[in-house]
């Protein structure tokens, strides 16, 4: 019913790839950072980096969506040692739950503590404008209500337990300083929070979708981030995530309006500054306030 559902990857697996890139580099990150589309400029403010390809990387999945580079960046960042994500994996691509989620695996034994993940999303919210930032401070995992959930299958406890509480998904008091930041770097106009949804993709919902969605209570929709945040917080590490809304979701159908690729890229290219100063911004502060 999946792509290679049954297809997990055991803790030696995952060890092995850690260990073999902490072989490659010194640096030792604690924080994680996961880029979506069009916010793959965050690796390049790393200092000190060290970057590999995913395809070069052991047991690695590999990026194929415009707009995500495929590249695991190793650096510092105003002094605090982080690994960067330049591009992620999908349901679309092809690829199986667990393999989605890999990466997350793989920062946790590398020392990860704190994860920060970014996307692209459609506006559900009415009250939302294409390029506002809105902080995540909670989820609709669709696919999970089919049972596509990257914890399906045998639970290795040294990763985390069989049944993981979702309701902390996204951690609080990371919250708060992302509004506390962005307040402070003249971003209040702009910065929302609310509930993103996963669906699968790679099609754009219907009209009929995202009315229902709305009426679920989701604020913005679409296609990852989701899947990662549940093993990162199986797995212990903390969660930060945001959505860039790259375009406000079709609800009317007297509307000539299309949703597209090339909207969130560009959308993307508009903020890209903004979302990496706030990052940026608040890695330093999770150090000095000893948040991770």
């Amino acid at each position: 019913m999946f792509p290679e559902t049954s297809k997990g990857y055991t803790y030696e697996d995952c060890k092995a790839t850690a260990d073999w890139l902490m072989a490659q580099t010194n640096i030792r990150p604690t924080v994680g950072i996961v880029c979506g589309s069009g916010l793959g400029g965050l690796a390049d403010i790393l200092k000190d980096q060290v970057a590999f390809n995913y395809k070069d990387i052991p047991n690695f999945p590999q990026s194929t969506v415009h707009g995500h580079a495929g590249r695991l960046v190793f650096g510092t960042l105003k002094g605090r040692p982080c690994v960067c994500m330049q591009g992620r994996f999908h349901l679309y691509e092809g690829y199986s739950i667990q393999k989605i989620t890999l990466p997350m695996r793989i920062f946790k034994l590398l020392g990860v503590e704190t994860v920060m993940l970014t996307n692209a999303a459609g506006g559900l919210n009415q009250d939302f404008k294409v390029g506002d930032i809105m902080i995540i401070k909670d989820h609709l995992n669709m696919p999970g209500f089919a049972g596509n959930n990257p914890l399906a299958g045998p639970n290795d406890e040294r990763f985390g337990v069989r049944f993981p509480c979702m309701s902390d998904a996204y951690d609080r008091e990371l919250q708060q300083l992302a509004m506390d930041v962005g307040q402070e770097l003249g971003y209040g106009d702009f910065l929302r929070e609310g509930v993103y949804c996963v669906l699968g993709g790679p099609s754009f919902e219907t009209v009929a979708e995202c009315r229902m969605l709305h009426r679920l209570g989701a604020d913005a929709v679409g296609m990852s981030t989701v899947y990662e945040v549940i093993v990162a917080r199986h797995c212990g590490m903390r969660v930060f995530a945001l959505s860039l809304i790259t375009n406000q979701a079709v609800m009317d159908y007297d509307s000539e309006e299309k949703a597209n690729h090339e909207e969130v890229l560009e959308t993307g290219k508009q903020r890209e500054q903004q979302v990496e100063r706030l990052v940026s911004t608040m890695v330093t502060r999770i150090e000095h306030n000893n948040y991770a």
